[in-house]
Formats: structure tokens, sequence, C-alpha cells
């Protein structure tokens, strides 16, 4: 009998043209990814991986554990664990939550906020110098795909988009680039 381990996702069933294509998207995406990384002097070059998600999702303001649980996709005694490893640096603090004191609500701490601050600014700058390599034309190319990609993306994982915003989110897009 052929069995899969029951840790590995059943992949949804693609023509093989289809599969062949996600296949080749993924591979030029991670491509692009790993061109795009800014080197050293980023700020957040020695975060963990999950560490920087978090404090991705902070960068938009104080959020409940809970929420920020729901949105990275990991438990709540994970982002627990993540929470204490950046209270410890001084990267975010707990604050109450203004209509119920009871819920408490991570946020960056000032040195967080300018670390994610610096951290952004570079990955603009890095994004500035790739497209700046482009035609106005291949520019709105990447964005319209980008959007398409987006809008098929939150389809995909059942959620809608809106449409008068960005088809990716700004967490999103922060934790790719």
């Amino acid at each position: 009998m052929n069995h899969q381990p029951a840790s590995s996702p059943v992949p949804h069933a693609l023509s093989p043209a289809a599969s062949q294509d996600a296949q080749r998207v993924s591979d030029l995406l991670m491509a692009f990814l790993r061109g795009l990384r800014t080197g050293g002097d980023d700020p957040v070059a020695e975060l963990p991986l999950a560490q920087l998600r978090l404090c991705n999702v902070l960068a938009g303001g104080p959020r409940a554990m809970s929420e920020i649980s729901r949105e990275i996709g990991t438990s709540l005694s994970a982002v627990t664990q993540i929470a204490d490893r950046l209270e410890r640096a001084d990267l975010i603090k707990r604050v109450p939550r203004g209509d119920d004191r009871r819920v408490r609500c991570l946020q960056l701490t000032q040195q967080g906020e300018k670390m994610m601050l610096a951290h952004r600014e570079m990955r603009i700058g890095c994004m500035s110098r790739v497209l700046e390599q482009l035609s106005p034309g291949e520019r709105q190319t990447v964005i319209d795909t980008l959007e398409i990609l987006g809008r098929a993306s939150a389809a995909a994982r059942g959620c809608e988009t809106d449409p008068d915003g960005p088809s990716l989110s700004s967490t999103t897009t922060k934790v790719l680039l």
C-alpha cells in the first residue's frame, strides 16, 4: 500500500499543465525573493522568522494575542513564547486594550518601531532599485499580476478581498518582502 505520512498535506489534484505552472511560479517567486534580500545591514536580519512575522503584524498597531494567533496561523501558546522573547529584547510590550483592560495586547516598543521602520525603508529601497530596471508599462504589469495573484490566493484560501483596497494584505507583503 502507498500511504502518505499523516503530517504531509494532500495536494489538490491539478492537471499536469497546472502542476508544471505552479512549480514554475513557485520557483520564480522564490528566486525573486532571494534576490531581494537586503543584506546584513537589515535590522531584522538576525530575527527568527516567527519573531519577524509577529513584528510585521504589530507594525499595523497593537493587537490582541488571539488575533495575532489567527492571523499568523499558530497557536496562542506559540505566540506567547514568541512575545516573551521579543519582550525580553525590548522590541514589544504588553498593554491593556482600551475597551477591556482584562485583554492584553501586544505593541511594538519605540525600539521595535524604529527597527521595523528601518526594515521597511530598506525593503522599499531594494524594491525601488529593482523596479527602476523596468519600463513604466512593465512596472504596471508587475502590479497587475501581483493583484491577480493576491485575489487568486485569497480565493484559494476561501477569503474575500477588499475590492477598493490592495489584493494582498499589508501583512502578507511585509512578510514576503
